[in-house]
């Protein structure tokens, strides 16, 4: 297999973690989507990472459909079988991919020249962060993980998402106004599989 995305991306975060997780060999190739001469668009028509490329080279694309697809073929485990657990868990990656979404639209927002920057735009997503923060803060409780007592898709979703948003976005203090995600985020990055994938 090999993966196509960019190692700042908390999507193509996602899907590494889940390869080295499960110990799965594959071939990186890092590209950005937003060149000239990407060649993102080979693998996924709508120009986004991460895509993955099987290897009869058919790729698939989405982090939701990847993650799904290596679980499946790893064992399982990530996404329960019981549906009612199954959509908790689903609606928890929605939340943190959410969140990356919210954050991302901001930041290249805020990349624009000032006075084509819009304010107003910028301040809705970043209250879109702050809900999903508050959200996952609440979620957590008194728990280790999301999952329980081990982390489950939501919890690498989540993860990805509040860890690149501390590094893109260092001034919301996530971490400083929310213990319990302090917590869980020592536990999730202090995985071989996070400390791996560590952007940079």
């Amino acid at each position: 297999m090999k993966l196509v995305g960019s190692k700042t991306s908390p999507y193509v975060r996602k899907v590494r973690v889940i390869l080295a997780e499960r110990a799965l060999p594959f071939e990186f190739i890092e590209e950005s989507a937003w060149t000239a001469q990407t060649t993102v668009p080979r693998y996924n028509p709508l120009n986004k990472v991460p895509a993955l490329v099987m290897d009869d080279g058919e790729s698939i694309y989405d982090s939701r459909v990847i993650c799904e697809y290596l679980d499946g073929i790893s064992g399982g485990g990530l996404l329960p079988a019981d549906p009612a657990a199954r959509a908790r868990v689903r609606r928890h990656e929605a939340l943190g991919d959410g969140l990356a979404d919210a954050g991302i639209t901001a930041f290249l927002e805020r990349k624009r020249e000032a006075s084509r920057q819009d304010p107003t735009w910028i301040s809705r997503q970043l209250d879109k962060v702050k809900a999903a923060v508050a959200t996952l803060e609440t979620a957590l409780g008194s728990k280790q993980y999301l999952g329980g007592d081990r982390p489950d898709m939501a919890d690498i979703a989540c993860a990805c998402a509040i860890f690149w948003s501390e590094f893109r976005m260092p001034e919301l203090g996530v971490r400083q106004a929310n213990p319990r995600i302090k917590a869980w985020a020592e536990r999730m990055e202090a995985r071989p599989s996070f400390a791996s994938t560590r952007p940079g």
